[in-house]
């Protein structure tokens, strides 16, 4: 299960009216703790952004998953209520779970839910949808960590 993370960057940028101007940009990382989403942001980031920069912060976030659409160029969270009967009392119990999804725009974010949901075999229904800052997100690649780890081993003389 991946843990994400919201990070934001602050870096000097120059504008389209060649006036330099102090800006602040969210992230989402896939990492496994503090120290290694500020490794992967800064590492994802530096190809970006020439000059110097920082990560001015780093907080968990709570996602059950994302629904990804190469179209899209937003990020829209998507809130839903899980209905579950208590068995005891028979009362609906609602528990609240999020979700991130990619869309061009908020028709579309609905619809690349809907359809990722749709094999879903709980009942829930639709909260909230809000558009978010986030600019990217960067999921954590497990096949360049395991061709990390063997490329390690071979080094060390471990491996073939």
């Amino acid at each position: 299960m991946s843990q994400w993370f919201e990070t934001k960057v602050k870096y000097d940028k120059t504008l389209e009216t060649g006036n330099i101007k102090t800006v602040t940009e969210p992230y989402l990382v896939d990492a496994l703790s503090f120290t290694e989403a500020e490794a992967r942001i800064t590492e994802e980031m530096q190809p970006y952004i020439s000059g110097d920069f920082t990560v001015a912060a780093v907080k968990k976030v709570r996602l059950d998953d994302i629904f990804y659409d190469p179209n899209g160029d937003k990020w829209y969270k998507v809130k839903i209520n899980m209905i579950t009967i208590d068995e005891k009392t028979a009362a609906e119990k609602r528990t609240p779970s999020y979700y991130l999804v990619q869309a061009c725009e908020f028709k579309y974010a609905l619809d690349t839910f809907m359809n990722g949901m749709k094999d879903t075999m709980f009942d829930y229904e639709i909260a909230q949808i809000t558009e978010t800052p986030l600019l990217d997100v960067f999921a954590a690649n497990l096949q360049e960590t395991l061709a990390d780890k063997a490329a390690r081993k071979k080094a060390e003389g471990q491996g073939e």
